[in-house]
């Protein structure tokens, strides 16, 4: 019996100059791959168009490459596969597990307030505030009627109801051992908006699978994520990987690194003066060997 070949990929947005949280989760995928005789894939989440910018997308690309990082071609880019994640979005929904939500962020806030909840007490998930299920148990006849008068809507899961039909279900995480998914915790979660027609919980599920990737390497940060990207496959019946959710790089005050840090930007850093091997070692990779940059 053959054993699955390991593929892991590294999966940035281009909203911004790479710094070493990226490099580290970078080269924790890279490393991986390359320990086990596999592939590690570059896949580019430009789904948010209106932050998008194809020369951030030029600049993670030369960065990573002069971190001394390598991967196969084509580089998968999001925005050229919607037809994917809406095929996805009309399997959910024909499985009765989708609804339009018409609320505002003012609606939402407005509905927790009146719950009467004080605000450390108010429902959070790992996205935010729990939606408190306005617009789930409006009639079929309502819900038309809105749509056909143009009203903007969302499309949000029926966590409970997708839940219910599932199943119990669970992951393997390298570093934790298996975890019993509770997608309850984030409520009914968008899953496309108008403006954008995915979300990140469904375009990476469905990418994952398509790519083939049995190892899905990210910072702890995305850890409650798993919970509802396990329920999408097994709703979408996708395979499931493993995961390994490694630590994070932090700044001087414990703080996660944020793409506004242009002092920890590998570019920045690059500019600086400091060599690929240095900038590996600050992301935690001193292995990697210390070659001289590249000209």
């Amino acid at each position: 019996m053959s054993v699955p070949e390991i593929v892991t990929r590294f999966a940035p947005s281009p909203t911004g100059l790479l710094h070493l949280g990226h490099a580290h989760s970078a080269l924790f995928a890279w490393t991986a791959a390359r320990a086990a005789g596999g592939r590690f894939l570059l896949r580019i989440e430009d789904i948010d168009l209106s932050r998008s910018r194809p020369e951030y997308e030029a600049a993670l690309m030369e960065d990573l490459a002069w971190l001394g990082l390598s991967w196969p071609q084509p580089v998968r880019r999001q925005s050229e596969h919607l037809a994917d994640y809406h095929a996805a979005l009309d399997r959910l929904s024909g499985q009765g597990l989708l609804y339009p939500c018409f609320c505002t962020r003012r609606d939402i806030a407005d509905e927790i307030a009146r719950s009467g909840a004080a605000p450390h007490m108010t429902p959070m998930g790992p996205d935010g505030p729990i939606y408190p299920g306005i617009c789930r148990h409006l009639s079929a006849e309502e819900r038309a009627r809105r749509i056909a008068a143009g009203e903007a809507y969302a499309l949000r899961l029926d966590v409970g109801k997708a839940s219910a039909l599932a199943g119990s279900l669970a992951w393997h995480d390298r570093g934790r051992g298996t975890i019993a998914a509770t997608p309850e915790i984030f409520g009914d979660v968008v899953l496309a908006r108008k403006d954008i027609a995915t979300s990140y919980h469904l375009s990476v599920t469905v990418d994952d699978a398509l790519q083939g990737v049995t190892l899905v390497t990210r910072g702890e940060d995305l850890l409650a994520a798993t919970h509802l990207h396990r329920l999408l496959q097994a709703l979408l019946v996708l395979p499931t990987p493993d995961y390994h959710h490694h630590g994070l790089i932090t700044d001087a005050a414990g703080r996660r690194l944020a793409k506004r840090d242009d002092a920890r930007s590998i570019r920045s850093l690059k500019e600086a003066g400091h060599s690929a091997g240095e900038v590996r070692s600050m992301a935690g990779y001193p292995d990697q060997g210390d070659r001289e940059r590249p000209a």
